[in-house]
């Protein structure tokens, strides 16, 4: 299958986007065939991203699945099941067309009515509400043909057609009637990707083949992925070194990523995670006392010593994060302020604010949670700041969950003073981003939505006009502004990037390292050297 190459200067809004899969030069050398196993602790429910977000889901799903795009280390889109792409000048539509001769996994052949049905079920049910929620319509004028109508411009919609954001999933199976959430095709899917599903053992195994007639000619190289769910990392870790395992995705712990990036025969990279974008951070509750006060929320962001968790505490794997947005997608300000350790102006800001300390030195008590079971990331940070801020005259007291479910509930029903917790950008802010900040999604009992209780009118104004915004440069304005004033008034204090590592055999070659990582096609993968 052939494409024409053209030069992308701005694939997400230009008026006319056509785009080429880059040629292999190497093909000729690679030898195809063999397997790989990948070891996750991730276990995921079922195996339709469409109705489904995370991890768990993502990695099988987008083997499983092809996505209209691919998105590649720049955060550039490349032409996947869409040979090509057009957005039209006024932003209200884009028109897709399909590669020729796709086929689900049954045999039965991909059209523009598989799109349409597919857009239509992940804008009605996928968590992620934002990421379709303004397409009024997908027009099908021919098979090879999607026109997806906007009821406003929607500069995250190509970035949204990719990995496992929208599977291509099969109106024939699907569309039968029956809820999708819980169809039972979900477990034992037709898809449209390089691998079809041979086993899907839940919480044990999940095994993937070859898909003899998958749409671009002599791919995928690899025959077969195992992915076995282990229970214990350090058993996975005990696996790749014993050759057991061949990948081992999403790693974070600092002491295993410096262990195996000794160990022989092995790489290590924190390449292909950019997407996700997963950040670490202290959230306050805005609405509550002291910490209602812009002041005392930067004096604490002050008094946090955030080289010292990244290169201590991490051990230098992780790296840090000042703002919402990460800091290796095009869209974050690198002008907003860092908060570098400043005990004397912590102390100022704190006097400056009423909070004279007593006879202990102590200005008031503080609760802080975490999420439970992350510990080098939540709890270790957690139990610094218990250490830490008595050095400013806050007393700090940690608060554990017995497991997510509580945890989610006092943070959702805003029952904190201060949390720790992980949230992912997900690749443009309006799907990742937005949802932390804007006041119409202060929703009780919703976690990782609004849970800080923040609200700025200005804000949702910079979000809501970037959000349609077409223009690169206005859109980037728009965003920085918003940075600048939400790192102002802290309704969350930035701490690091999850050091999200890949740990696989040295002889494995075209690892994925776009911006999705294991979340999207390893159709390119392959062994150098047989093992």
């Amino acid at each position: 299958m052939k494409f024409s190459r053209r030069l992308l200067l701005n694939s997400a809004l230009a008026a006319t986007i056509l785009a080429a899969a880059p040629a292999l030069s190497h093909a000729q050398d690679i030898e195809p065939g063999g397997s790989v196993v990948v070891v996750s602790t991730q276990a995921p429910r079922h195996l339709n991203p469409a109705v489904q977000s995370g991890i768990a889901t993502a990695v099988p799903g987008t083997q499983i699945f092809a996505s209209l795009l691919k998105y590649d280390e720049n955060w550039q889109p490349q032409p996947y099941l869409a040979e090509s792409w057009d957005v039209a000048e006024d932003g209200l539509s884009v028109t897709i067309t399909l590669v020729e001769g796709a086929t689900f996994h049954d045999g039965e052949p991909i059209t523009s009515e598989d799109v349409r049905f597919s857009i239509m079920t992940v804008r009605d049910n996928h968590p992620f509400q934002t990421m379709f929620e303004p397409v009024s319509d997908v027009e099908t004028p021919d098979e090879r043909t999607a026109v997806i109508k906007l009821s406003k411009p929607h500069p995250a919609l190509l970035l949204a057609m990719s990995g496992a954001l929208l599977p291509i999933i099969p109106e024939h199976v699907y569309g039968d009637g029956q809820d999708v959430q819980v169809h039972p095709a979900n477990s034992a899917p037709v898809g449209s990707g390089p691998f079809r599903l041979v086993e899907f053992d839940p919480g044990r195994q999940i095994t993937l083949e070859r898909y003899e007639d998958f749409f671009i000619e002599g791919r995928p190289y690899l025959d077969r992925i195992v992915i076995r769910i282990v229970s214990d990392p350090s058993s996975m870790v005990l696996a790749l070194e014993a050759g057991e395992a061949d990948i081992l995705p999403f790693l974070t712990a600092s002491q295993d990523i410096r262990r195996l990036e000794s160990g022989e025969g092995l790489a290590v990279t924190n390449r292909g995670y950019e997407g996700i974008g997963a950040i670490n951070w202290l959230a306050f509750n805005t609405n509550k006392a002291p910490l209602d006060d812009i002041r005392v929320r930067q004096a604490i962001a002050y008094a946090i010593d955030r080289d010292f968790i990244v290169n201590a505490l991490h051990r230098g794997v992780s790296a840090p994060q000042r703002g919402p947005i990460v800091e290796s997608n095009p869209l974050f300000n690198e002008n907003v302020e860092a908060y570098d350790l400043d005990l004397e102006k912590a102390t100022a800001l704190l006097d400056e604010a009423g909070h004279a300390p007593d006879a202990n030195g102590t200005r008031f008590t503080l609760t802080v949670d975490y999420l439970p079971g992350t510990g080098e990331q939540q709890q270790n940070i957690a139990e610094y700041l218990r250490s830490q801020l008595p050095k400013i005259g806050i007393a700090v007291e940690v608060r554990a969950s017995p497991d997510f479910p509580t945890w989610s509930q006092r943070i959702s029903s805003f029952d904190f003073d201060l949390t720790m917790d992980m949230v992912f950008n997900w690749g443009d802010p309006v799907i990742g981003v937005h949802r932390t900040y804007l006041s119409s999604n202060i929703r009780e009992g919703v976690i990782w939505s609004n849970t800080q209780q923040y609200s700025n009118d200005r804000v949702d104004e910079l979000l809501e006009e970037a959000a349609v915004e077409n223009d690169p440069e206005r859109r980037k304005a728009l965003y920085d502004e918003f940075q600048t004033i939400v790192t102002d008034e802290l309704p969350v204090y930035n701490i690091n990037l999850i050091p999200y590592h890949t740990a696989y055999d040295e002889r494995l070659g075209n690892m994925p390292e776009g911006i999705w990582g294991l979340m999207q096609s390893m159709d390119e993968v392959y062994w150098i050297e047989q093992p």
